[in-house]
């Protein structure tokens, strides 16, 4: 009866904690692309001068692309790119802000099941990230949170619309990633999580490990 991001952990809502880690880090506009009960994230913004909101009018017809592509036009500089049921600590945030490429892609490596978003390289280069990869060539999990230079930004929107185009209403945005490694333009680099704390909350088990697993650096954020 809510969004995802509004479920709460260790009695504050995940969308809080995104918000003031984006705040810690001086983000200066938070666009929210909303959908599903729209007005809780109205309320939200309300009390927020830094908050933009845009509405998916198609929310229920499209995956996280389109979501993407309605608020892509807001986008005019380099920016931090995160899903709302997504959550990681501080150490994370630092390695995105502070490796020198253009696009920057936290990974965990480690063992992977059907549902993560995997990722595998060739010569230490990433080349292929999708949830459909063969677990058996798998090496890790794109975390969902990433950092975009300025200069990627008008090839990042052609490359959305072209899939739009073609209809892959159901495609995540790594579809969008995935043209990105293929095109070979930009300097696309991988950091590792090195066992930092990061959690997607899709399922039951994902909630209960994030109130048992975060840590402290997150929670002492509301002091």
């Amino acid at each position: 009866d809510k969004p995802k991001s509004f479920i709460e952990i260790k009695g504050k809502r995940l969308i809080d904690y995104n918000l003031l880690l984006l705040r810690e880090y001086r983000v200066n506009e938070i666009i929210i692309v909303t959908g599903y009960q729209c007005e809780m994230f109205e309320e939200l913004a309300k009390k927020s001068s830094d908050i933009r909101l845009i509405y998916n009018p198609f929310y229920e017809f499209v995956n996280v692309l389109g979501s993407f592509y309605m608020g892509m036009e807001a986008l005019h500089d380099d920016f931090l790119y995160l899903h709302a049921d997504t959550l990681c600590e501080p150490a994370i945030f630092e390695k995105l802000l502070h490796t020198p490429a253009d696009v920057v892609l936290p990974i965990d490596y480690k063992k992977c099941d059907e549902e993560a978003m995997k990722v595998r390289s060739e010569n230490g280069r990433l080349v292929e990230i999708t949830k459909q990869m063969p677990l058996n060539i798998a090496e890790g999990e794109f975390i969902g949170i990433a950092a975009f230079r300025k200069s990627v930004i008008l090839d990042l929107k052609r490359i959305v619309r072209k899939l739009l185009q073609e209809r892959e209403f159901a495609a995540y945005f790594e579809s969008a990633l995935q043209r990105i490694l293929d095109e070979k333009r930009f300097d696309v680099q991988s950091v590792a999580t090195d066992g930092a704390f990061w959690t997607e909350i899709d399922f039951p088990d994902d909630y209960n490990r994030a109130i048992t697993e975060i840590p402290k650096c997150l929670t002492e954020l509301f002091g």
